[in-house]
């Protein structure tokens, strides 16, 4: 059986090849649901629909163990309601894991006070980040900002174009004299030089791709159940529901690796 990530496009890249680097021996399989994406402006409802016949492709297709919903969007409108009817009803011995909550956790472990949050539209606005927060610690105040530009600008190659966007999103978090910033939506780090340059070395940026792997390894060394069913061959292999040369090419790129294969998957 294998581990499986999903995410809305290019963002959760990063996120497999940082779990791959970090947990090198087992059989990854990716899906980016790149013909829906980005999910940021997508209602709950579709958001449920589309997660939903994600995990039917990996958990059921492709045979996982656990999933990772890298997606932040996604991890706010589904992961609750699969973890509480679909998994026991269809896969009642799988998990279906997302980032919000070990993020969370991580900002409480380096004692930060004072949260800044960069998102989409969606996970500023539906106020999911401030929900679990106040369940670990309601004294942190966190300070959410929405950067609706920011994931096409990515997924389009419009890299040039991001400078002014991203200080304008940026300057009410620095303004609230945050000491911690997350990067909460899996595409945005791939501009951590530009958000450490603008921020400065007095902020804390806390970056899913690098502590998402660290909390995967200690999630599979404490449920040995799970971690003795993942095969470990080392297979890697990358899905997309709209395969297009420039995603292919793209997710290459961030993966390290230009002859990086990208298949077909189904979506409904």
């Amino acid at each position: 059986m294998k581990l499986g990530i999903f995410d809305s496009g290019l963002g959760g890249v990063l996120m497999a090849r940082a779990i791959r680097r970090h947990l090198p021996r087992y059989d990854l399989v990716y899906l980016g649901d790149t013909l829906h994406m980005p999910y940021g402006g997508r209602s709950a409802d579709a958001l449920y629909h589309y997660t939903e016949r994600a995990m039917d492709f990996l958990l059921g297709t492709q045979d996982c163990k656990l999933v990772i919903v890298a997606c932040n969007s996604a991890s706010a409108a589904a992961l609750r309601r699969l973890q509480r009817d679909y998994l026991p009803a269809r896969y009642p011995d799988r998990r279906i894991l997302g980032v919000i909550v070990p993020t969370l956790e991580e900002a409480l472990d380096r004692r930060h006070r004072r949260i800044g949050l960069l998102a989409t539209q969606r996970i500023a606005a539906c106020g999911i980040y401030a929900e679990e927060l106040t369940k670990l610690d309601p004294a942190i105040a966190l300070f959410a900002q929405a950067a609706p530009l920011l994931v096409p600008l990515i997924e389009h190659g419009g890299g040039r174009w991001i400078a002014e966007p991203l200080e304008s999103y940026l300057a009410p978090l620095m303004a609230q004299r945050i000491d911690s910033l997350i990067l909460g939506c899996t595409h945005y780090p791939y501009l951590k030089p530009q958000i450490a340059a603008i921020v400065g070395p007095e902020v804390d940026i806390l970056s899913q791709d690098e502590i998402v792997p660290g909390k995967l390894a200690d999630y599979l060394h404490r449920h040995p159940e799970i971690e003795t069913a993942l095969s470990c061959n080392g297979a890697l292999r990358f899905f997309a529901t709209d395969v297009t040369e420039h995603y292919t090419a793209h997710a290459g790129a961030l993966f390290g690796d230009p002859a990086l294969s990208m298949e077909q998957a189904v979506a409904a």
